[in-house]
């Protein structure tokens, strides 16, 4: 069934829903500090088992829905997307539906391989999450001792197959890895990739976060701009959270995503849609809403549209507005559980 298109869907606070995220898996293969830690996610945490994993087919009926609700932009993520057996066959059902731009993020580990057939399946364009350039920095953020030889390889695979222009993502981390903003700065200038600065989050309960680790992007644009000179530039569209910024040379452009020192939660535009089915309004929510029981237990496309609209209706979320402001703790949903 196709469902007709609504107009806008707008929450409480006027903010439509144009953007969905996707895990598609929580297994990963990396450890990363500040996402998975190995002190939480060991060799015996209980993983989600095959049978409460959305199929591609009830996925690819949700996005079908969310569609129709103004939904322009999907993103895979996971843990690591590339981890779910024959990930194409998804990105294929997904690149069938009209008018989506459909992109994927990674960790970058199989990338190399992957870059072909993930292009031939019709994804559009790849953002890799790459923390340190120094091989021993990068092996301890990622706690598996994987190389960074091999991301490296896997971005330049992408950009060969199509999937530009690449995005970078370097969570930035105080004594940690903050050495590695100007490397990486010098790496990626004039590659035609872009490279994106996170500040480290709060995301999730296990990363045992904490204010003095982070690394305001301020602070990153001030250590970049006294090397390389760099100007604002406007935003790619409403809502997009990196602030943008190019080298005065010309050598490209780099972001900034401030989720601690500078919410955006006014424009905050994404929902994401978590591994076994559950739709959170907020990468910070302390809850869902289950659509797997609505679409295993008989209910149709009008049914779970209108249920969709509902919980966008509803949606007041603005928890980075709010942090600092509030002594009440609660455990959030783990960023590798929703996707980050």
């Amino acid at each position: 069934m196709t469902t007709a298109p609504t107009p806008a869907t707008l929450d409480t606070r006027h903010r439509p829903l144009r953007d969905l995220r996707i895990s598609v898996t929580d297994r990963c293969n990396f450890r990363c500090v500040y996402c998975m830690p190995k002190t939480v996610f060991g060799r015996d945490y209980p993983f989600l088992p095959h049978a409460e994993i959305l199929s591609y087919e009830e996925i690819t009926r949700l996005v079908r829905l969310f569609a129709a609700h103004g939904v322009s932009k999907i993103r895979l993520t996971g843990g690591e997307p590339l981890m779910r057996r024959d990930i194409e066959k998804l990105i294929a059902q997904l690149a069938a539906i009209p008018g989506l731009d459909l992109t994927l993020t990674t960790n970058g580990s199989a990338l190399a391989a992957r870059a072909r057939s993930l292009r031939q399946a019709g994804l559009d364009r790849i953002t890799v999450s790459l923390d340190a350039l120094d091989d021993d920095i990068f092996r301890r953020m990622n706690d598996a001792d994987f190389p960074v030889a091999r991301v490296l390889e896997g971005i330049e695979a992408a950009a060969a197959e199509g999937l530009a222009p690449v995005k970078i993502n370097m969570v930035v981390k105080r004594g940690m890895n903050d050495g590695e903003i100007l490397p990486m700065a010098r790496r990626f200038r004039d590659s035609g990739h872009i490279l994106r600065f996170i500040e480290y989050m709060d995301a999730g309960s296990s990363n045992a976060w904490r204010m003095e680790e982070v690394v305001p992007s301020a602070e990153v644009i001030q250590r970049i701009a006294a090397e390389f000179p760099v100007e604002p530039i406007d935003a790619n569209y409403p809502g997009e959270v990196a602030e943008r910024w190019r080298y005065l040379d010309g050598a490209g452009e780099i972001g900034v995503i401030s989720s601690v020192t500078q919410a955006f939660c006014s424009g905050c535009t994404r929902a994401r849609l978590s591994t076994d089915g559950k739709l959170y309004t907020c990468l910070f929510a302390t809850g869902g809403h289950d659509l797997r029981a609505l679409l295993r237990g008989g209910a149709g496309d009008d049914e779970l549209a209108g249920v969709i609209g509902d919980i966008w209706h509803r949606r007041a979320d603005r928890y980075s507005e709010l942090r600092g402001h509030t002594v009440k703790v609660v455990k959030k949903i783990e960023m590798s559980y929703i996707g980050g």
